[in-house]
């Protein structure tokens, strides 16, 4: 986002310029004051502003005025006092997602589009989140859970919460401090806060964490029968774990595991290509259908080759991770890297910024 200074000042003017309403991006129609506007030169280049009374936007080349923009269709073209053009269009979700500030890293696009479909997020759906992170995916499950269904998210660090909690304020168009209506938030463990939403309370859980493992069987009490089980995990060993977990529970479908990788294309006349770069591994997916309550689900014939499911293969120290250990883990063992308090907060900054800019 490219940083506008404040209108010259006048002689009859006295205190700030006014400040523009609140509007969240999921909507359509013309522009208005307090939309976001996401402006594309002819090299692609994009910078996004707040529609503001008298509000204008700055560059090296230029000067265009948001009056421009105000009341003019989503797509319009403008050009700037020296005639550079810019294409308007309103920031679609993946846009924001990737653009928003964060102190969590994010589940991308690619990995929240499988989640909605594999993890049958549908209108109505009561939802179950673990792991808030930045609220990209929780922005998401809002979205497709429509104005009958409901997100209740976990997280365990109070300051990811409150960074979620502005992201997704912001994306709706909430006021400050204001929680989406069908949004629940709450800062705790989730072993000891899903028990308190009953048995068979949700239609989906969805887990982003370190050691999903560890609550299969919170997720197993509370989840519907038939209801879907589905996590995110970065390693091969937290997804070998996780699996071990939901067949040793006994009461959940065969585990199904996958990634995605999505490759870009160059288009440009007869020089159709693949991009040079592309988004390979961000993570794994893994579903598994909870069964009938008190019914044990059936097992699939396997032949795995020797030793694959040896007792004592799986516990040994050396293959910590792989189905067995009971060593507890940290985000260091899975190559996290911490997230420092001063990020976090320059964060905040960012969001609480990027409203009025």
């Amino acid at each position: 986002m490219t940083s506008q200074p404040p209108p010259a000042a006048d002689d009859t003017a006295s205190g700030p310029a006014p400040r523009a309403p609140r509007r969240g991006l999921d909507r359509t129609g013309p522009f208005a004051l307090g939309d976001k506007v996401q402006l594309a030169d002819s090299k692609n280049r994009l910078h996004t502003i707040t529609l503001k009374p008298g509000g204008q936007f700055h560059s090296h080349r230029g000067v265009l005025h948001h009056d421009q923009l105000i009341g003019a269709e989503d797509g319009t073209v403008v050009e700037n006092s020296h005639g550079i053009r810019y294409q308007a269009l309103r920031p679609l979700y993946a846009d924001y997602m990737l653009a928003m500030p964060r102190g969590a890293a994010i589940i991308y696009p690619k990995d929240s589009a499988q989640i909605l479909m594999w993890g049958d997020i549908f209108p109505g759906a009561r939802v179950l989140e673990a792991g808030v992170g930045s609220g990209g995916l929780t922005t998401a499950l809002l979205r497709a859970v429509g104005p009958g269904g409901s997100v209740h998210s976990i997280e365990r660090r109070e300051d990811f919460a409150e960074v979620a909690r502005e992201n997704v304020g912001t994306f709706f168009g909430l006021e400050e401090e204001a929680l989406h209506p069908r949004w629940d938030l709450t800062v705790g463990d989730f072993q000891d806060v899903a028990p308190t939403l009953g048995t068979a309370a949700v239609d989906r859980v969805v887990l982003d964490m370190l050691a999903p493992w560890e609550c299969v069987e919170a997720a197993a009490d509370v989840l519907v029968s038939g209801g879907v089980f589905l996590t995110y995990v970065a390693t091969v060993t937290q997804l070998s774990r996780t699996a071990e977990a939901l067949r040793d529970h006994g009461e959940f479908t065969e585990p199904h595991a996958w990634e995605s990788f999505v490759r870009p294309w160059h288009l440009e006349g007869l020089a159709v290509r693949p991009e040079h770069r592309m988004n390979a591994h961000t993570g794994f997916l893994l579903t598994a259908r909870r069964t009938a309550h008190g019914t044990e689900a059936l097992r699939r014939a396997t032949r795995p080759a020797p030793g694959s499911r040896d007792e004592e293969e799986l516990n040994h120290p050396d293959n910590e991770g792989f189905g067995g250990g009971s060593g507890e883990w940290t985000a260091q063992d899975v190559g996290e890297r911490g997230v420092a308090p001063r990020k976090l907060k320059r964060a905040l900054r960012d969001i609480r910024q990027g409203r009025d800019r």
